[in-house]
């Protein structure tokens, strides 16, 4: 069975067969060209350098297109990754973020053959778009000191940005921020007027030939390699592996996250595209212990780079590769121009990466939606930037998960019913002056939602039989359990019966653990139907009496009710 569990998660075949060579070779070339200035940026705000960014997107972009579980994305570098990698390059140095990469692919490889691949649908949608906003937010921020000419020490980006313009007030130059706003209006603005074309990659070349040709003194991003590093291992001291770990968690999470959620978006954006998680997952992991042995930084899909790929007609894998090869190509003819190119025109790109993250229209929808999704958007945008992707993740689905426990509380409801769907009035009315009532319970009877509607249950008067009816309950837990118990003690001691009618077998096995169970069934007050619970309702009734001194007390009791009644008497009150 492991065997065959592995040899699902492997390239086959049939991969390659619906390869259409021409549309794929087009569509990689288009994601190659718009993907170089990204590749540099991400790698440079890393802090391992836009080679590394480089390295990563033609090393991890080939493994994941070729072990991946989509036949439409394209990995490499991203600016989600890029904000986490920053601390560990602060923190552990270069190699340590390589031993991150190498640790957090393992991770990723490893999920993928448990099957956790199919938890990505779990994660709300107002979660996801407030992880996005955050991270916009951070990578735009990331880009002040270089879009304004000036360098800054530290790692969080609100203090990085708030030095930065405080530096350049105090020595203020127009190159480097002309050149950034540039390059960031001229991509957004000719990519709504005339999408499909390498926005990005024209802008920056202009503003390299502008940098150079009229000696405008913006910085340039320097040496760029040309080729490939001989692959080797990272090292670092063992004392350090166990500060590694948790950063390598971070790093897989966001992988696994950011891919998953990619390829979902490409899935939709095509015809018939339908893509493996776990695959994806083992896909990602081993483009991420590739990578870092030829120096590159973690890497994930790229969203932005998949859906240029979906739009350029690409067909199958054959694109994702194209894509690569022709970053590599790039690199061994033209590194040296590369390494021309000014840091404040990345800076611009990423800018404007990062307002096209930014999906107004699909945050103005959930804004409408509910208050409780726009709270989770914010709380999540704010904690992503303030405190970390990893902590921001799980706030958001802790915030959500609250709301949601909220509302199902709220659909839970106790009312008092007729015996069916049907009008029978009089029956009903001859019910009450039996002194029997029924209640239905529906949804969930669980900690949120239990005490509210059954503690006000115990508070019902002059009534002989409560019959509840527990067909519809579609959840219970041990809280919800215990408060029902608690509620039959309460309506018992003031000598009311309680009926239980419907009770699912599930249901059962928690009220067993409790003790409630056997003593339902041993005083015959659990029925599988209504009819035969009001028919003993009926009888029951039948056989008390009031007195105008003592309200409970009871003519002629069956055995098991007087039984019952002794036993808790000798128990004392507390039982």
């Amino acid at each position: 069975m492991r065997v065959r569990r592995v040899t699902e998660l492997l390239p086959r075949a049939a991969d390659w067969r619906q390869a259409r060579v021409g549309a794929d070779l087009t569509a990689g070339l288009m994601v190659g060209l718009v993907a170089l200035p990204l590749a540099l940026g991400f790698g440079a705000s890393s802090g391992l350098g836009a080679g590394a960014g480089l390295v990563t997107a033609i090393v991890a972009g080939v493994v994941a297109a070729v072990f991946g579980g989509s036949r439409f994305q394209v990995s490499g570098p991203t600016g989600a990754m890029t904000v986490v990698l920053v601390p560990i390059v602060a923190t552990h140095g270069p190699d340590g973020v390589l031993v991150v990469g190498l640790l957090a692919g393992l991770l990723l490889v490893g999920l993928g053959v448990a099957g956790a691949g199919r938890f990505i649908r779990y994660v709300p949608i107002s979660v996801v778009e407030g992880f996005t906003v955050g991270i916009a937010a951070i990578i735009a921020l990331q880009q002040v000191p270089s879009a304004l000419g000036v360098r800054v020490e530290g790692t969080q980006v609100l203090g990085q940005a708030g030095h930065a313009v405080v530096a350049w007030v105090e020595q203020p130059t127009g190159a480097s921020i002309g050149i950034a706003a540039a390059v960031a209006v001229a991509v957004l603005g000719m990519a709504r007027l005339r999408p499909g074309l390498p926005w990005s990659l024209i802008a920056v070349v202009a503003a390299t030939v502008a940098n150079s040709v009229a000696g405008l003194g913006a910085t340039s991003i320097g040496h760029i390699p040309s080729g490939l590093p001989a692959p080797s291992l990272p090292t670092v001291p063992v004392t350090d592996l166990g500060g590694l770990l948790l950063p390598a968690v971070a790093v897989a999470g966001l992988a696994a996250l950011e891919s998953l959620l990619s390829a979902t978006v490409a899935d939709g954006m095509s015809v018939g595209g339908r893509h493996d998680s776990d695959r994806e997952l083992v896909g990602q992991g081993l483009a991420n212990v590739a990578a870092p042995l030829f120096g590159g930084i973690p890497a994930t899909a790229a969203i932005a780079r998949t859906a240029v790929n979906v739009r350029s007609g690409a067909v199958s894998r054959l694109a994702a590769v194209t894509h690569a090869l022709v970053l590599l190509l790039i690199v061994l003819v033209a590194a040296r121009w590369v390494g021309e190119i000014p840091r404040a025109a990345l800076a611009g790109v990423l800018i404007a990466t990062a307002v096209q993250m930014v999906r107004v229209s699909s945050l103005m929808a959930l804004a409408r939606a509910t208050r409780g999704d726009a709270a989770v958007v914010v709380v999540t945008a704010v904690a992503t930037v303030v405190v970390d992707l990893v902590t921001a993740v799980v706030v958001g689905l802790v915030v959500a998960g609250f709301l949601a426990l909220r509302q199902t509380a709220l659909s839970a409801r106790l009312d008092e019913v007729p015996l069916d769907d049907t009008d029978h009035a009089d029956e009903e009315r001859s019910l009450l002056d039996q002194h029997i009532v029924a209640f239905r319970i529906d949804g969930p009877l669980f900690f949120a939602a239990a005490h509210d509607f059954l503690l006000e249950l115990a508070e019902v008067s002059d009534v002989r039989v409560v019959v509840l009816r527990m067909s519809r309950v579609s959840t219970i837990d041990a809280t919800g359990a215990s408060v029902l118990a608690d509620t039959i003690t309460r309506l018992e001691d003031r000598g009311i019966a309680v009926l239980l009618s419907g009770l699912r077998p599930d249901h059962e096995r928690i009220l067993r653990g409790l003790g409630v169970h056997h003593r339902l069934t041993h005083e015959r007050h659990l029925f599988a139907t209504t009819p035969e619970a009001i028919a003993h309702a009926r009888l029951h009734a039948a056989r008390v009496t009031h007195t105008p001194d003592d309200e409970t007390v009871r003519a002629a009791e069956d055995p098991a009710d007087q039984e019952r009644r002794r036993g808790r008497r000798a128990a004392g009150p507390d039982a």
